[in-house]
């Protein structure tokens, strides 16, 4: 039985979104408090919820679109390093704030064992979530194939390769490597080290080409005793500064990949009797907290963690409503800046 010309029971989104003149995203964003609506697109909107006697319901909406309205962000790291580190909190600040615009529940998964890995395995293939975000993957990992082998969308964080098949948001970490060799030699330092992350991270190795490329353009030679493996931890950063001060006591500047690993470069440099920067100059990457409130404050090339973390969420989004073609993929590069402080 209709009434008024409409079916009986609870009103939908779409019809609001009719009855107001709006998009759909539009009434979601209103009914979840965005500001990002203009005060007309509102007005109209709480006019139909209100003519309609709409309630949002989740779980309704859900079953009607065959949809679950949930994100997973996958974080293959302990909680101790995930709280440690400013950069999966931006990540996380970031995704969180795109989806609920998008009115989407964000479930926040950490993997730390393969046991927790076959758990979430079995979690996708109930198709509980509606797509997959997945941050500080390293090139070996299968999960961003398997989970698009069970049909769901999947944007990572970084990528695994130069030849990725599976949607990423990355920032240009060649060029970060560039600037931080470039702002070195230009302040005069000769003997610029580096301290890596791990090096099966595609990150990693774009930031470790970067300082290499920086070196030949600014016609310093290259030398392997200056280059020490870290591991994107404060700790990774000590062992990796005592390496590098015991091979080569006679080096004046250093490029740490992470400011976390810099924060542990700094600690160990001050141990060891030099000053920063009048004896080692120091630049890291990521622009973060840590950058700001190290004695003295770090120079450090900036990416825009959150902004990335939005961005994953925004393509993550477009591939719910409307998948690419295989082997077309959605990308997207943002720059790297680098901002320099007392350190250098």
């Amino acid at each position: 039985m209709a009434v008024s010309g409409r079916q009986t029971g609870r009103p939908t989104l779409e019809e609001v979104a009719a009855r107001a003149g709006v998009g759909r995203g539009t009434v979601s964003r209103v009914i979840n408090g965005s500001p990002k609506v203009s005060e007309q697109a509102k007005a109209a909107v709480e006019r139909a919820v209100a003519e309609l006697g709409y309630v949002p319901n989740r779980a309704a909406r859900a079953l009607a679109g065959s949809r679950t309205d949930a994100v997973a962000l996958v974080v293959p790291e302990t909680e101790a390093r995930l709280f440690a580190e400013p950069y999966f909190l931006d990540i996380i600040r970031g995704v969180s704030a795109e989806l609920a615009d998008a009115d989407k529940q964000l479930l926040l998964t950490l993997i730390r064992s393969e046991q927790e890995r076959q758990r979430f395995e079995q979690y996708l293939a109930a198709q509980r979530v509606d797509g997959v975000l997945l941050v500080s993957v390293h090139g070996d990992d299968p999960l961003p194939d398997q989970v698009r082998a069970l049909g769901l969308p999947a944007v990572l964080n970084g990528r695994r390769s130069q030849e990725e098949a599976v949607a990423f948001v990355d920032s240009d970490n060649t060029g970060a490597g560039r600037a931080a060799v470039a702002h070195l030699a230009a302040r005069g330092r000769r003997a610029v080290a580096t301290v890596t992350g791990p090096l099966d991270m595609y990150v990693a190795r774009c930031r470790l080409d970067g300082y290499r490329e920086g070196l030949a353009e600014a016609g310093l030679a290259a030398d392997e005793s200056l280059v020490a493996n870290g591991d994107f931890t404060e700790e990774g950063g000590r062992r990796a500064m005592r390496e590098l001060l015991d091979r080569r006591s006679d080096l004046d500047a250093v490029f740490a990949a992470s400011d976390v690993m810099a924060a542990g470069a700094r600690a160990v440099l001050r141990e060891a009797g030099r000053r920063v920067p009048e004896d080692v100059a120091l630049v890291g990457v990521d622009d973060s907290a840590v950058a700001r409130h190290m004695d003295p404050p770090l120079t450090s090339v900036r990416q825009p963690i959150e902004e990335m973390g939005r961005a994953m969420a925004r393509l993550l989004l477009q591939e719910i409503a409307s998948p690419s073609a295989p082997g077309d993929q959605p990308r997207r590069m943002l720059p790297t800046e680098l901002v320099v402080r007392a350190s250098s």
